[in-house]
């Protein structure tokens, strides 16, 4: 399960996600420049327009990026939608993308969300895994830009819907549309105290500060954290400067992480926040935490040679930094 935001601060626009599972895939930064060559399954080769940036895993040379944006604002993460998740067999009028190609076909050439929408129109997801041992994800995305844009695709039985996003939100099941409709159970929640509705002429004890959000609910699940982190996202402040945002930013999605032990999957087996990241689409600045580390470590795309046609990996830093005062 996962949860992804776009978060706008001062003119500036964070893009990322938690990703939470719970086992690690030995995923790190990853960079892929602009003459990189991807090899598509069932697509000519194409080297790519931009470069990008994000979290991967790298097998035979191709990058599987859990999320990632590029250089021009553009941000893409993909999401658990294990039950309504479809994928589809060839069509001879669309472009078949794998769904492990769709982040890197999409973020090397386009610059947009707009531009997104109208390449999406002539995309079919294909059902072609990546290999014996790497077996499709059943998954949606999250896709924002530079202009505080965002959609939602999903592939289901019906076809490939894409919506736009009003709340710049996402986590898993179920299908967006009802994401937003039980939102509306929620509608009264606020930072605010309450005001005494229950029996006006009484003189009722508001006994703790935050009762505006007694109903706010905290569970690991979804739907949960659907409502959650909107609401949260909703009314947090703006940083004054990039250190401060980006501050701001990690603490809305460490408002739904999962500590280990809190949501069990299997016998001795529990889901966790293995990394948490956010881009600055407008500098390109890649940002993550991790369960281990939860120092803000950063890597800028534009301190690389983004001319290369080589992959570009990072150690995922892990060990905790705690700084000693005494």
């Amino acid at each position: 399960m996962c949860t992804s935001i776009i978060y706008d601060s001062n003119g500036q626009h964070y893009f990322g996600r938690n990703l939470d599972l719970e086992i690690s895939f030995g995923e790190h930064p990853v960079i892929t420049p602009r003459n990189y060559v991807f090899k598509y399954r069932k697509l000519p080769n194409r080297k790519a327009t931009y470069a990008m940036i994000g979290m991967a895993i790298v097998k035979d040379n191709y990058p599987l990026y859990f999320d990632a944006a590029n250089e021009k604002g553009l941000g893409i993460a993909g999401l658990n939608f294990d039950g309504p998740c479809h994928y589809f067999p060839e069509s001879a009028e669309k472009e078949n993308v794998t769904p492990f190609e769709l982040i890197p076909y999409l973020l090397s050439q386009y610059a947009s969300v707009d531009e997104v929408k109208d390449a999406l129109e002539n995309v079919n997801l294909v059902d072609i895994n990546f290999s014996k041992k790497l077996q499709l994800s059943p998954l949606h995305w999250l896709i924002a830009d530079k202009t505080g844009k965002s959609i939602v695709v999903e592939s289901t039985v019906s076809g490939l819907h894409v919506y736009d996003n009003p709340v710049h939100v996402l986590t898993n099941n179920p299908e967006f549309p009802g994401q937003l409709t039980n939102l509306a159970n929620y509608a009264n929640i606020s930072p605010a105290q309450p005001k005494n509705t229950v029996v006006p002429d009484a003189d009722i004890n508001l006994y703790s500060r935050g009762l505006g959000t007694h109903h706010l609910p905290g569970g690991m699940d979804s739907a949960s954290r659907f409502v959650k982190v909107a609401f949260v996202r909703a009314h947090a402040p703006e940083g004054k400067d990039e250190a401060s945002s980006i501050t701001n930013y990690f603490h809305i999605l460490h408002s739904v992480e999962q500590p280990k032990g809190t949501d069990e999957v299997g016998p001795n087996s529990y889901e966790y926040t293995i990394y948490s990241d956010g881009t600055n689409l407008e500098t390109g600045t890649f940002y993550y935490t991790n369960y281990e580390n939860n120092q803000i470590n950063a890597i800028k795309l534009s301190n690389e040679n983004l001319d290369s046609d080589k992959l570009i990996d990072y150690e995922l830093l892990e060990k905790q930094h705690i700084n000693y005062q005494n």
